[in-house]
C-alpha cells in the first residue's frame, strides 16, 4: 500500500457560535471565536490517498490530477470565503475545523477513480492545531 498526499492552503473566515445559546453561553464556550465580526485563519490542507501504484505508469495517481480535483471541489469553495455564509456544504452546520474536515472529505470522497481510496484529511487551524479525519 503506498501513501500519497497533497498539500494546498486557503484563506478563509468563520464564527463558532450556536444560535440555540445566549450570546454569554456562546462567548463563554467558544471564546473569542464566537466573535461577531467572525475571524479568519490560513488554512493548511493535506489529503492523502491510498492504493497501489499502476504498472505502466508508477503512479498511484496522477498529482495533476488531484491537485486539480482538490481545487475544483474545495479550494475554489473554501479560499478567501465565509465559512458560514458562503460555502454550500457547511450549510446548517457548526463551522469547526472537525467539521470542516469531515465536509471536506464528502467533496472528495466520491470523486476518487475506484483504483485509490482517500485515505486522510489532515487540517491545520493553526501551526499548532489540526484535526485528521480517516472517514
Amino acid at each position: 500500500m503506498v501513501y500519497l498526499t497533497r498539500q494546498e492552503h486557503f484563506n478563509a473566515a468563520h464564527k463558532l457560535y450556536n444560535p440555540k445559546w445566549s450570546q454569554e453561553k456562546n462567548e463563554l464556550i467558544f471564546g473569542v471565536c464566537a466573535n461577531e465580526n467572525w475571524h479568519g485563519h490560513n488554512y493548511d490542507l493535506y489529503v492523502t490517498i491510498k492504493g497501489e501504484p499502476d504498472s505502466e505508469t508508477g503512479f498511484l495517481y496522477d498529482v495533476k490530477k488531484l491537485s486539480t480535483l482538490i481545487k475544483e471541489k474545495v479550494i475554489d469553495k473554501l479560499d478567501h470565503k465565509n465559512l458560514n455564509l458562503d460555502v454550500d456544504f457547511m450549510k446548517d452546520q457548526m463551522c469547526s475545523t472537525e467539521n470542516l474536515a469531515i465536509a471536506i472529505w464528502q467533496q472528495l470522497a466520491p470523486c476518487l477513480p475506484d483504483s485509490v481510496q482517500l485515505h486522510c484529511i489532515k487540517l491545520y487551524e493553526t501551526p499548532r492545531i489540526y484535526v485528521e479525519y480517516f472517514g
